[in-house]
């Protein structure tokens, strides 16, 4: 070997890293289309060279969609991360969904809306512990509305934090969204910022924290999941 080897070596494993850290993963959820995808784009390709670049351009659309960036999660304790990137559409007092037996007691609801131009993973909001996972069948209403929090399909996780906490974080199906993906049940310990799940196309997360936690996000704002603090949560004593 050469001495010019070891930093061509070098060079190459450094282009790699660089490449890593401009093109996010793609999570496994997404991947089935991706692949899909690619094989019409080769089949099309032999037929017409021009058909072949549209949908090639579609796979790799698709490959962006169901990117999974990396993030940096706050790991102070007391607070509650943003579940999913999005716009935060409504910041209101709401009682958790019933499946997941929090009482009827309202808590502060913060909804965060996705378009099909968002990142599509959902993200855990806190390190704890799932007490309970619960999926709900329903209707597929525009995911920005207010009554889609009760009537869309959704995934519902009840999320016990290391300091107590009892938080909700919930899926719900949009007008296009047709799955919602949830890694987690009951039982498992999740991280802050860690990725649990996936949903389709345009949809909504709900966040639910207690009633007495200081909120820090208005409606409008943009939020990065895992990385974004949508609420200081009461303390311990």
């Amino acid at each position: 070997m050469t001495a010019h080897q070891p930093k061509k070596a070098g060079a190459l494993q450094h282009a790699v890293e660089l490449t890593k850290s401009i093109i996010p993963p793609v999570h496994p959820g997404g991947r089935p289309f991706i692949l899909g995808a690619l094989g019409a784009t080769l089949a099309v390709r032999r037929l017409s060279k021009r058909a072949g670049v549209g949908t090639a351009v579609f796979t790799a659309w698709l490959a962006w969609f169901f990117r999974e960036p990396k993030r940096v999660t706050p790991r102070r304790p007391g607070i509650a991360v943003a579940p999913a990137d999005g716009t935060v559409s409504h910041v209101v007092e709401a009682v958790p969904p019933a499946e997941l037996g929090l009482g009827d007691e309202p808590m502060l609801r913060v909804s965060v809306f996705l378009s099909v131009f968002d990142v599509h993973v959902q993200r855990s909001p806190a390190t704890g512990q799932v007490v309970r996972a619960v999926h709900k069948a329903g209707k597929f209403l525009s995911a920005d509305l207010d009554e889609a929090s009760e009537v869309n399909e959704r995934n519902s996780l009840h999320v016990r934090t290391d300091e107590g906490h009892d938080l909700a974080v919930v899926q719900i199906a949009g007008l296009v969204a047709r799955r919602i993906i949830c890694q987690v049940s009951d039982g498992d310990k999740v991280l802050a910022g860690s990725t649990y799940g996936l949903i389709r196309f345009g949809s909504r997360v709900d966040l639910y924290v207690p009633a007495d936690s200081r909120v820090l996000v208005e409606p409008g704002q943009r939020t990065i999941g895992g990385e974004t603090v949508l609420a200081e949560l009461p303390s311990a004593g």
